[in-house]
């Protein structure tokens, strides 16, 4: 995503203490952190679906697009997209407007 793991981990409404005490330990994340994490991927391989159906993926890189539109304002929200990555209710909405996005559809 070419994004600091700092900023990631804080979008993503996790502790920057707690990540690394569980990458010490090995403890694996809560299922809450990981469905936040999970939700990430998702959200990716939904621009990387699009762009592949508009018949342009040479050299487009979907996380880095990705980790750029999270950090620009969005008129369709009101705010940067970052602000609702923190819980699966807020990436829903992200995977909503990527979806009206592709049809074509503004909110």
């Amino acid at each position: 995503m070419d994004v600091p793991k700092q900023w990631l981990i804080g979008i993503l409404g996790m502790s920057r203490a707690t990540i690394s005490r569980k990458e010490r330990t090995h403890t694996p994340l809560s299922v809450d952190e990981s469905e936040r994490v999970f939700g990430v991927q998702f959200l990716i391989g939904q621009i990387e679906e699009m762009i592949m159906d508009a018949g342009e993926p040479q050299g487009f890189d979907p996380a880095k697009y990705f980790g750029d539109w999270l950090d620009d304002y969005c008129p369709a929200l009101g705010r940067n997209p970052s602000f609702y990555m923190d819980t699966i209710e807020g990436q829903k909405l992200l995977s909503d407007l990527l979806y009206a996005m592709r049809s074509g559809a503004y909110w």
